[in-house]
């Protein structure tokens, strides 16, 4: 049974940054993408930014020179460092992992940007 534990969410002005942590556990096959999705009121949940099976890993457009995706391998860890935030960025933020096998999801974290 794999775990995902999220940890760093809260309430930020606006232009302030948050690091948020996932913590994976338990038996972990090959992993094919590890990330962080999000999901505002009203809105489909997106992908916001994902280690895949390429070197590099992919960010969306609305973050991209704000957030960064980093992760330990030896913890099972994956981080996401939120810098210059804005309102729009509040949402819940899922962790995200996904194996050979199945898929996992965070109890996710809630990230509210005040103006």
């Amino acid at each position: 049974q794999v775990q995902l534990v999220e940890s760093g969410g809260g309430l930020v002005q606006s232009g302030g940054s948050l690091r948020l942590s996932c913590a994976a556990s338990g038996i972990i096959f090959a992993i094919r993408n590890f990330g962080w999705f999000r999901q505002a009121p009203g809105k489909q949940r997106e992908s916001v930014a994902m280690f895949t099976n390429r070197n590099s890993p992919n960010y969306a457009d609305s973050v991209k020179g704000r957030f960064t995706i980093s992760r330990d391998n030896a913890k099972d860890t994956v981080y996401l460092d939120m810098n210059s935030l804005k309102p729009e960025d509040t949402a819940v933020y899922y962790c995200y992992l996904e194996t050979v096998v199945n898929d996992h999801w965070g109890q996710g974290t809630q990230v509210t940007v005040s103006s």
